[in-house]
């Protein structure tokens, strides 16, 4: 069991038949009256963000979710497959199971899918990705004194922004959690 006063980022418990991951706590200790932890919770299963408060001394069981590595394979319709690297068999997942961060992914991409008691919940990507430019607009000599930015096409199909000095062809390195562009590779 767990304690409200144990709660750490990233640990997942049950609650009211419900999985939940810990985003933020914080310990808080009022002037007057008693202690408690103040949350913010993920239901891991549907995504939904929601605060709540608890008394330091309230138990939850564990829920232990399993991190798998699988690759990318390749897309057919709705339906996205991976490949598990010890068996080597293959997985089926549907698009509705995708973040808005899979739009960075190329195939033969090593990801992690996320399940709890065998029902797959999520996949995340690698942190980071290196991928080529596909398209956007030339950029100017002497552009480069500002911060500025323009629209640019990834291999993947994703549009992301960038700074006026890349080119078609350039390979650049982007976060895929917040989908910036971090640096050339």
């Amino acid at each position: 069991m767990i304690s409200a006063g144990e709660f750490r980022n990233g640990i997942t418990f049950e609650m009211d038949g419900q999985v939940l991951q810990i985003v933020e706590f914080q310990h808080v200790k009022p002037g007057k009256g008693a202690a408690f932890v103040r949350t913010r919770l993920k239901n891991v299963i549907t995504g939904a963000v929601i605060d709540r408060s608890f008394n330091p001394t309230d138990k939850f069981p564990p829920a232990f979710v399993e991190r798998k590595e699988m690759q990318y394979l390749y897309a057919d319709g709705d339906l996205y497959y991976f490949m598990d690297l010890e068996s080597f068999e293959q997985m089926p997942i549907n698009k509705e199971t995708l973040d808005d961060n899979f739009k960075f992914v190329t195939e033969e991409t090593v990801c992690k899918i996320v399940s709890y008691k065998g029902n797959v919940f999520a996949v995340e990507p690698p942190n980071f990705m290196e991928l080529t430019i596909t398209e956007t607009e030339p950029g100017f000599k002497g552009d480069t004194a500002n911060n500025t930015f323009k629209p640019a096409v990834l291999e993947t199909g994703a549009e992301i922004k960038v700074p006026l000095f890349i080119n078609i062809g350039d390979k650049i390195k982007i976060d895929t959690r917040t989908g910036e562009y971090l640096s050339r590779a």
